[in-house]
């Protein structure tokens, strides 16, 4: 009599087998989301790789940038000195004083994240002039400890930094 109700008001007739999924669709699911998860880990973790090498470069970008503002707003040359993923900014050339300034430690040190995993190789050290020009020209290479995946930070002797 109670289907009877249902029915009469407009409901549709559920019956008992249709009101769920069984265990044996749950687990077809479950296995069909678990290979795909499967398949695409390794790609996410190229992927992972790949953006902290980015992410590393352009902070280093970043901070040749900050060097190159540094020497043209004070009129003076900045050495930028790169030693493994440590940063110093030195006004008056790569004898000079150190900066230190908000985003450097008590030793004017400004580190790129991920130390643990990034590497920095360099062919020279860059003085930025007054006027933003970079002697000499230099290429850091940030690799990927264990991938070996690398980008390059090209500071042109314009003074302009670019990631490649």
């Amino acid at each position: 009599m109670r289907l009877n109700a249902v029915v009469a008001h407009g409901l549709p007739d559920v019956g008992i087998r249709e009101r769920g999924f069984s265990a044996v669709e749950l687990v077809v699911v479950l296995a069909v989301i678990g290979t795909v998860a499967v398949a695409a880990f390794p790609s996410f973790l190229n992927y992972w790789h790949l953006a902290a090498v980015q992410a590393g470069a352009r902070e280093l970008a970043s901070v040749m940038n900050l060097g190159r503002q540094l020497a043209i707003a004070g009129k003076t040359s900045v050495c930028v000195d790169v030693t493994g993923v440590r940063v110093r900014l030195r006004l008056g050339g790569c004898s000079g004083a150190l900066w230190t300034g908000a985003v450097t430690d008590a030793a004017g040190v400004l580190t790129i994240s991920d130390p643990a995993t990034l590497q920095i190789s360099s062919n020279a050290r860059v003085v930025f002039t007054a006027l933003g020009a970079a002697t000499p020209s230099a290429t850091y290479v940030v690799t990927h400890a264990r991938t070996r995946v690398s980008r390059a930070v090209v500071v042109a002797a314009s003074g302009r930094v670019s990631v490649e």
